[in-house]
């Protein structure tokens, strides 16, 4: 906990994103790198977005849900990915504190909102396989509109609960943001205000967001399981089953980093590590995530062909 003595406050107007802390030459690199990553998740996001969008046999629940998971994915990355690229070929690193808090917004908005999403694609893969026949009832046009526009709705909240308690703190004479981007532990850490509150405000709000969306999707999958090893043929579940693979990844790899960077408490004071676990989320995981779906899905994989066959004849 931090001693807040009396201090003459004075308002920042702007902050240095420190980085990743390495020589000019490494920070070209590192700027080839994320350049290359980032033009890998537009191509594969807007991709899905179009093969969805234009190929019939796609117009279902499961991948409406989906093309809206790569709307997000594009989104949050490019809250950071283009930012992130400046800095590396820029001396002075700056961002406004205007720029900054919007940032933190948008980013938390797009993740939190990604969060309820793929709860909602567990609870789709449920009504699927549990209950098929009431499945075009369960998951109509409407229902899916307003499953989606609850996942906004929730992750809006948590964006603005997040962003009204972070800038809210005072930062007094330190901007030097230890990280590559405005996120919450970087933050907190060099507040001269008490954070105290802010840190059980982010861990509570984390806990949340992971264990109601979690259990969800626990739950639907315990109800799945329980369902494929009714089915007599190997076949049969194994086919059954396939329709999940793709989002369990998914899953798995959002979840498992989200835990690691908000989750804890110690997270907070490792900076490094938390840049590199950032790094794996706000890039790595939208760059994955069309990669998982497209080559994990045979109806995905089957568009795909089709739209390249067109096109060659």
């Amino acid at each position: 906990m931090k001693s807040e003595p009396n201090r003459n406050y004075s308002e920042l107007t702007e902050f240095i994103l420190l980085g990743f802390r390495t020589s000019p030459e490494v920070q070209v690199l590192l700027f080839f790198l994320f350049l290359l990553i980032y033009l890998v998740i537009l191509l594969g996001n807007i991709s899905l977005l179009i093969v969805i969008k234009i190929d019939y046999r796609l117009h279902t629940p499961m991948y409406f849900f989906l093309r809206n998971l790569s709307y997000l994915d594009l989104c949050y990355s490019t809250v950071i990915a283009p930012k992130t690229l400046a800095t590396f070929l820029s001396k002075e690193k700056k961002i406004s504190y205007n720029g900054c808090a919007t940032q933190f917004f948008f980013f938390a908005l797009f993740v939190g909102t990604e969060g309820f999403l793929l709860a909602v694609m567990a609870y789709d893969r449920f009504s699927a396989i549990c209950s098929p026949f009431l499945y075009t009832t369960r998951m109509s046009r409407q229902s899916c509109v307003h499953l989606v526009l609850g996942s906004y709705i929730c992750g809006g909240i948590n964006s603005m609960i997040q962003t009204g308690f972070t800038f809210s703190l005072h930062f007094c004479q330190e901007n030097r943001l230890d990280h590559f981007f405005c996120d919450v532990p970087a933050l907190i850490k060099i507040s001269c205000s008490e954070t105290f509150v802010n840190e059980v405000v982010l861990f509570i709000l984390s806990a949340f967001i992971i264990v109601t969306t979690t259990t969800v999707i626990l739950v639907s999958y315990a109800y799945i399981l329980s369902t494929v090893l009714k089915i007599p043929s190997t076949g049969g579940r194994r086919k059954t089953f396939s329709t999940c693979t793709s989002h369990i990844t998914v899953v798995s790899l959002f979840y498992g980093t989200v835990f690691f960077m908000y989750a804890q408490p110690g997270a907070i004071a490792s900076p490094e590590k938390s840049k590199v676990i950032a790094v794996f989320y706000t890039l790595i995981i939208p760059m994955l995530n069309p990669l998982i779906y497209s080559l994990r899905n045979r109806e995905v994989k089957n568009a795909l062909k089709k739209i390249f066959l067109r096109k060659i004849h």
